[in-house]
């Protein structure tokens, strides 16, 4: 920053006079701006309690976008914004909520540009005779319109479809197994997966991120056996944050069974180079959250289910066969580690019966009043 009389002033410390050496000729003047802006940035961020992948990653969508237009900060225009997106939705066919984080994190590395306690503005003016703008505004990126932006498709699985999606798995385990194919081993594992994720309301990177030393009794309910808790330590971020940690109860009487039969029989095969990973693989590493999505969608595909569903659908289910069977709507929240009822009542889609059978019981309770008042 300059002050009065055009000295300059040391301003916060990820301000432009500290992180540009100004006393150094360089060569390429353009680039070594260009480093120091994301150093800041990516100090900011982290002094503001983000997780570092996030830093990673913001960073990382802001090169992808200077590289498109091949022209440095102090030089782009919201024209700029206009044709990125344009490309990102044509070659990529991103999602709209996809997209929104791109324009997020370039629209917040702009804001900390223009922020006139860094000093960037006056930095740039003085080398290249041109300074930073916000190129992101309400006319060229995406709203937040809508509390959920799935695709119409997406939706919870009927109870017979997730039986279906079981039956299916336990199949794969049975045939591997009698033809003695090398396979039955991670078929089992698999299938275990699947019910654990529909039994706790887990998401697929929840689940894969399990270890044997996230389960415990529930002194409450000793029928559960040691598997009446799970204690989930790798539940999504909030804002960039650390993973946020929770403790979702056994409520499925079938999902202990499930549990100590993989625990006692199957788990212990693939060694000691498992670690305490619940779901390894046989080269002793955790399966991906990918390789979730890669089996949901095999199984999926094999039994004849829309391919807009997709692993999330299990936590979906999980919410609305709750609701379902009569769990308060607050314990279902708690249970799938939701801030917000509003969030959980996105997840739910009740079925046809049990709207009826809640229309009848309404029904029923007004004709006896009416009849009470005769």
């Amino acid at each position: 920053m300059v002050g009065i009389g055009g000295d300059r002033v040391q301003g916060p410390e990820f301000s432009a006079s500290r992180l540009v050496v100004s006393s150094v000729v360089h060569l390429r003047p353009e680039e070594m701006v260009l480093d120091a802006m994301f150093n800041g940035w990516s100090a900011q961020m982290l002094s503001r309690g983000l997780a570092p992948g996030t830093v990673e990653a913001r960073a990382g969508i802001v090169r992808r976008f200077q590289e498109f237009t091949g022209e440095y900060p102090w030089q782009w225009g919201p024209s700029d914004v206009e044709d990125w997106t344009t490309e990102l939705r044509s070659s990529r066919s991103l999602a709209l909520s996809t997209l929104r984080v791109y324009q997020a994190g370039l629209r917040q590395f702009c804001d900390y540009l223009v922020d006139g306690r860094y000093g960037w503005a006056q930095e740039c003016m003085d080398r290249f005779g041109s300074h930073p703008v916000q190129v992101c505004h309400e006319w060229n990126t995406i709203s937040h319109s809508s509390e959920a932006e799935a695709r119409p498709g997406v939706r919870p699985l009927s109870r017979a479809e997730v039986q279906a999606l079981f039956d299916y798995s336990d199949d794969q385990v049975a045939g591997a197994h009698r033809s003695g194919r090398k396979g039955w081993q991670a078929a089992w594992r698999d299938a275990a997966l699947f019910k654990v994720m529909y039994a706790f309301g887990l998401r697929r990177r929840e689940a894969a991120l399990l270890e044997t030393v996230d389960f415990q009794s529930n002194p409450k309910e000793a029928s559960f056996g040691c598997f009446g808790v799970c204690n989930v330590r790798w539940a999504k971020a909030r804002k960039g944050g650390v993973p946020r940690r929770r403790s979702v109860l056994a409520v499925m009487p079938w999902s202990s069974g499930v549990l100590e039969e993989y625990v006692e029989e199957i788990r212990p095969l693939y060694g000691p180079g498992a670690g305490l990973a619940l779901w390894p693989t046989e080269r002793g590493q955790r399966v991906s959250p990918d390789h979730v999505t890669h089996r949901f969608a095999e199984y999926r595909d094999a039994i004849g289910l829309p391919k807009d569903l997709h692993p999330h659908c299990l936590r979906h289910s999980y919410v609305t066969h709750l609701i379902e069977d009569g769990f308060d709507p607050f314990f279902v929240q708690q249970q799938v580690g939701h801030a917000w009822g509003s969030t959980t009542a996105l997840y739910t889609g009740v079925s046809d019966d049990f709207k009826n059978r809640s229309l009848r019981s309404a029904l029923d309770r007004l004709s006896g009043r009416g009849k009470a008042g005769r």
